[in-house]
């Protein structure tokens, strides 16, 4: 994500469901004494202390099969969702997060009592116990207003009468789909939107299908690489659509609202045409791209964000350049490696605004190095403020998104660079996502994991640069040229 009030701050300082090769806590293999207990709740709590109940015990989600319908006019969304689950214990019960009313439950065809412990919880009870390490289906049908959910503190479904499109970040699945909404339980997606046939809809992964039935049509998209289930993602309305493909092949998709100005139309597709040839630089950069397409959609909602939705990033009508480095690099750092929580957002945002500096020091700008000398002189003159006091291990819930994680994230890239040297670096990013890919990492492993590969005591440098209680000192140690002026 990338957040146009970050871009004054990142301005004013230069002076701009499977976890892979981690396990994860919701998902993690069922024990042999989980395997040989009596049947439990599975739990409406997840893994992550920031949103307790974001995510839920005792299930780890495999596929999503998502069918939604929206009414423009009455703002309603209807949807049946059919999820593929497997019980990491005996489950007398489990739970999925939902905000939208439900009016049936079946598991494996059988319907199913549920209960709402609270509004963004749907407790499920089967009509008989599921053993541990068995696969099953749950289906949910639900109807509601979206517009008039909140949770967190959040209310984020974005629409108006002529277009909605699931865009936020860490939530935005319990608007439109039940599911276990953590980014370490990733799963497989099929999605199908049914609108009046003048819509489009774009959305993750590759278009499987669009059939037209009198008045309406489905359009089916299908993500066949793990997804976390913030970053799935549906865009529909008035759209230009425009299907194309990268030097290597690489399918993309675009779109661009019709309700744009034509100047915005042409602006916006122009800047979206620009994303085939940034993703060909950064598979330079780190390695293979590690999808099936790639694209970006953007919307004439009032949005004042970017979003890495997993192979289709969305922007406002305000894209420039840097954005779509920003979130076309998050297909590899966020999406591909996801947080294992969402303490570990630095993984995401500081790894992404670093492709970013390193992009523009490869394009006519600032070298890297210059950047961080710049950058540095610049904010050492406040040693002790929430910039450099902020934990990048570990922000805080309401802090995950402040200038210093994206920024000073930045900034440690850049300063590891200088100290192991820049082919040194590019070897360990390329290796790190190719041994989390399509799973889920922390910030402790990115640390040992460097540090393992470079054969370098680095124990130093990451405590000054992301627990320090004030700036680095200016030192090589630190990777600085120069201390502060």
């Amino acid at each position: 994500m990338r957040w146009r009030t970050v871009l004054v701050v990142f301005l004013l300082l230069l002076v701009p469901g499977l976890s892979g090769a981690a396990a994860t806590v919701s998902g993690a293999p069922a024990t042999v004494s989980t395997l040989t207990s009596a049947p439990a709740p599975g739990g409406i709590r997840g893994p992550d202390s920031y949103w307790p109940y974001d995510g839920n015990g005792g299930t780890n989600a495999l596929h999503y099969d998502v069918r939604i319908a929206y009414n423009f006019s009455e703002r309603i969304l209807r949807g049946r969702t059919v999820v593929t689950m497997r019980a990491n214990r005996a489950l007398s019960s489990f739970s999925l997060d939902l905000l939208l009313p439900v009016s049936a439950v079946k598991v494996n065809g059988w319907t199913a009592r549920f209960t709402r412990p609270n509004h963004h919880e749907l407790k499920i009870i089967p009509r008989s116990a599921i053993s541990a390490g068995k696969t099953f289906k749950v289906e949910v049908v639900y109807r509601g207003k979206p517009s008039q959910r909140g949770y967190a503190g959040e209310r984020n479904w974005l629409a108006d009468r002529h277009e909605f499109v699931t865009m936020n970040q860490p939530h935005m699945a319990p608007w439109w789909f039940p599911s276990n909404d953590h980014p370490s339980d990733k799963a497989t997606f099929d999605i199908r939107v049914n609108l009046p046939k003048a819509k489009r809809v774009i959305s993750n992964g590759i278009r499987v299908s669009r059939k037209v039935i009198g008045t309406r049509a489905v359009t089916h998209w299908r993500m066949s690489d793990p997804m976390a289930t913030y970053l799935a993602v549906v865009a529909a309305g008035d759209f230009l659509m425009e299907a194309s493909r990268t030097s290597s092949g690489i399918p993309v998709y675009n779109a661009v609202s019709s309700r744009l100005s034509s100047a915005e139309r042409r602006s916006s597709l122009r800047a979206l045409r620009r994303t085939a040839g940034i993703t060909e630089w950064l598979k330079g950069q780190f390695g293979p791209y590690p999808f099936s397409s790639i694209g970006g959609v953007v919307t004439n909602l009032d949005v004042g964000f970017a979003l890495e939705n997993q192979t289709r990033p969305t922007y406002g009508s305000w894209i420039y350049t840097g954005v779509i480095v920003h979130e076309v690099a998050h297909q590899w750092f966020g999406d591909s490696v996801s947080v294992r929580k969402w303490r570990d957002i630095w993984l995401n945002e500081g790894f992404a605004t670093y492709a970013e500096v390193l992009y523009d020091a490869t394009h006519g700008g600032k070298s890297v190095e210059a950047w961080l000398d710049g950058v540095y002189a610049s904010a050492c003159q406040s040693p002790t403020s929430s910039f450099w006091t902020l934990k990048l291990d570990n922000p805080g819930a309401a802090h995950i998104f402040d200038g210093a994680v994206y920024d000073r994230g930045a900034m440690v890239l850049a300063a590891l660079r200088n100290r192991i040297g820049a082919a040194e670096l590019q070897r360990v990013l390329r290796l790190w996502v190719t041994a989390h890919r399509d799973g889920n990492a922390s910030v402790a492993q990115f640390e040992a994991f460097t540090e393992a590969r470079t054969g370098e005591d680095l124990d130093g440098f990451f405590d000054a640069w992301l627990r320090g209680a004030r700036a680095p000192a200016g030192t090589a140690e630190n990777g600085l040229r120069h201390a502060c002026p």
